[in-house]
């Protein structure tokens, strides 16, 4: 005959000695260090800081071309040819250095003539385009360079991507990525309180840098007799920072 009250009084053992093993399993995780590592690594902060610097810009950088449409291929690229000349002798000769005109683009396509329907397209002349990178680097000469190569180029003249930058914006960069270290570490100290820690060591540093060049607003041209106005206003430059400090 099986003493019934024995089993129960087993079953009761067992069933405490678990609740223990359980109990003793959760207090001890609930103990460990906020510093202890993990699957991830040490435990850490991690934030964006954002630093802004504004400079006067000292350069501009634009394109200067020429378009010639003639009914044969040489007759356009000679013409093309002696308009882009013109165009260069009068930024030379404007204060610009000849090693900051670079050529940017020659191209040559067929034009074609409209189609009646159902018929084909012909070939009616061709479009010869010869584009240059101009840089100026004494904002004072920016808009007699442009007049200048608008009269030159006459009516072929073409100008586009006019944009502002600091040539040596190294300064501004070095200011600019101070203040964003100091942003992010106090958004970091501030969190590392709140967590009851205090910062360690910096474990990453992740930048990215904008505004280092400035599009400025400039409409294709045809001929201008006097010199283009220039406002070069001012440039921010801005450093993003995110850095990761290990949490004590």
């Amino acid at each position: 005959m099986v003493d019934t009250t024995a089993v129960k009084r087993n079953r009761w053992m067992i069933g405490s000695c678990a609740s223990a093993l359980v109990l003793t399993v959760a207090l001890t995780a609930g103990c460990s260090s906020p510093a202890a590592s993990s699957a991830d690594g040490p435990p850490g902060v991690n934030v964006n800081g954002v630093g802004e610097v504004q400079g006067a810009p000292d350069t501009l950088t634009t394109q200067i071309g020429v378009q010639a449409t003639a009914e044969d291929v040489t007759a356009a690229i000679e013409q093309a040819n002696s308009a882009v000349t013109e165009v260069t002798d009068a930024v030379l000769a404007a204060g610009v250095a000849r090693e900051d005109i670079q050529t940017q683009q020659v191209s040559i396509d067929p034009q074609y003539s409209g189609a009646l329907p159902g018929g084909n397209s012909e070939i009616s002349g061709y479009q010869a385009t010869n584009t240059l990178q101009v840089t100026v680097r004494d904002l004072s000469r920016a808009s007699a360079v442009l007049g200048d190569a608008t009269s030159a180029g006459g009516n072929a003249t073409r100008i586009s991507g006019v944009s502002f930058k600091i040539d040596d914006d190294s300064e501004l960069i070095s200011d600019a990525r101070s203040r964003a270290f100091a942003d992010a570490r106090e958004r970091a100290e501030q969190y590392a309180s709140l967590a009851g820690g205090e910062l360690g060591d910096v474990l990453s540093i992740t930048e990215s840098i904008t505004g280092q060049e400035q599009p400025a607003s400039f409409r294709d041209s045809a001929s201008f007799d006097t010199a283009v106005p220039i406002e070069p206003g001012q440039q921010t430059v801005s450093v993003s920072v995110s850095v990761k400090w290990a949490l004590n």
